[in-house]
């Protein structure tokens, strides 16, 4: 059964309790035929991670930034973190993020109205300014944004975390991330 891409289509789903919907034939982006959850039906989420860069960072800026800006979510929120990781073998490996971070690209103005959007809606969001391309350390990033009011920060990216609807009215006319 193939899903329509938009995501407010309704689907068949069982709420799992901790914040995920299982979804049955859909894989972890809502998408049908994806490999399931360990041990059991494929999962939906009730929340969204997303990011989103100003479009004219270049490639290396915007790996930078992404990589930045999730970290803030992943130490904020605990729950966001699934279980660690093991090979066949045992090796163990670093728990990430339970779910997919979904990626957006803007202009500075559909930035800046993201973060007021996100910001009124009570999201937790993390921050990444042009200023921080000039620090070295999380003492002076901090520095930085604490020097700036909230509406004269200039803002090349942000990561939101929250219930999915609450995401998206928050990141409305940004474009997914080519």
């Amino acid at each position: 059964m193939e899903r329509p891409e938009n995501e407010n289509t309704p689907h068949p789903k069982r709420h799992s309790g901790d914040g995920m919907d299982v979804t049955d034939g859909m894989d972890a982006t809502g998408r049908a035929g994806g490999p399931g959850a360990e041990g059991g039906a494929p999962v939906r989420f009730d929340t969204k991670i997303a990011v989103l860069l100003r479009d004219d960072l270049h490639t290396w800026q915007r790996l930078n930034v992404t990589a930045f800006l999730v970290s803030g979510i992943g130490t904020a929120r605990p729950e966001t973190v699934g279980e660690p990781y093991a090979d066949a073998d045992g090796t163990l490996y670093l728990a990430m993020f339970r779910q997919p971070v979904l990626v957006f690209v803007g202009s500075k103005e559909t930035l800046t109205a993201a973060h007021t959007r996100a910001l009124t809606r009570e999201l937790p969001v993390s921050v990444f300014t042009s200023d921080l391309f000039a620090t070295g350390n999380d003492r002076d990033n901090r520095a930085a944004v604490r020097a700036v009011p909230k509406d004269l920060l200039d803002l090349v990216g942000l990561a939101v975390y929250g219930p999915r609807n609450a995401v998206d009215k928050a990141f409305k006319g940004a474009r997914m991330h080519p």
